[in-house]
């Protein structure tokens, strides 16, 4: 029977950062790449060519975590846009009060794309026996 290919798991723990950052009473922020094909965010904002967005519920009206992407509706100088954010450009999200939140590899793409690590060698002994511990016991 052939692999079923595995979905990314980005957009699981986008959804899991966002519900623990809310669950502790702070506001969830994501850093957007702007350069992705299918970003729909005010480019006037862009800087660096990344956005930052509070998606807290209070400001992102209709939020939508979906597995291919992330929208809602939000104020920007008083005007009213939607937003659509694919998850691929979704670099990371953090607590705008504590900075704590998650940054996203390369590798955070469908599981299972890559080859796994081939183990290295074992180590030979160095010549002339194991050395002896530099550490003492303390009691």
């Amino acid at each position: 029977m052939p692999d079923a290919p595995v979905t990314s798991r980005r957009p699981y723990l986008l959804r899991a950062m966002h519900e623990w950052i809310t669950d502790n009473s702070q506001t969830p922020h994501i850093v957007v790449d702007a350069g992705v094909e299918g970003v729909r965010v005010p480019v006037q904002h862009v800087k660096d060519g990344r956005i930052i967005l509070n998606i807290s519920l209070s400001a992102a009206q209709g939020l939508s975590l979906g597995n291919e992407a992330l929208s809602f509706r939000a104020r920007f100088g008083g005007v009213s846009q939607d937003i659509v954010v694919p998850i691929a450009a979704i670099v990371g999200i953090y607590a705008r009060e504590s900075g704590q939140g998650m940054i996203f590899g390369d590798n955070d793409g469908p599981v299972g794309t890559t080859e796994p690590p081939t183990p290295s060698p074992p180590a030979s002994p160095p010549p002339g026996g194991p050395r002896k511990s530099h550490l003492k016991v303390v009691k």
